[in-house]
């Protein structure tokens, strides 16, 4: 299947993120390694990066901003994001979806 490592716990799932801001425009990108990519119009520039991140994902999964949390690298381009509310197979099913 994919190279991405999503795991599960306690109603929530957690994945790596790899984030290339400054993009022409916000889309998922497929994989980069074990991480989802994932390309941000936004600048790394007081957390407006990670913002859109967040409200990307977010709308992606149906969800609302507030079950989507980065929980490391928050100013990095590597990070892992927890996400209330969705399954393993949601994630995977995001990944096919947008699979290029």
């Amino acid at each position: 299947m994919s190279g991405l490592v999503v795991t599960s716990s306690k109603g929530s799932v957690r994945f790596s993120v790899h984030v290339q801001p400054r993009a022409s425009r916000t889309e998922i990108a497929g994989e980069h390694g074990h991480a989802l990519k994932v390309r941000l119009h936004s600048p790394p520039v007081d957390g407006a990066a990670n913002d859109e991140l967040i409200d990307f994902l977010s709308g992606k999964l149906g969800v609302s901003r507030r079950a989507v949390r980065i929980i490391g690298g928050q100013s990095s381009r590597a990070k892992t994001v927890e996400v209330d509310g969705v399954s393993i197979e949601s994630i995977r099913a995001l990944i096919e979806a947008n699979r290029k």
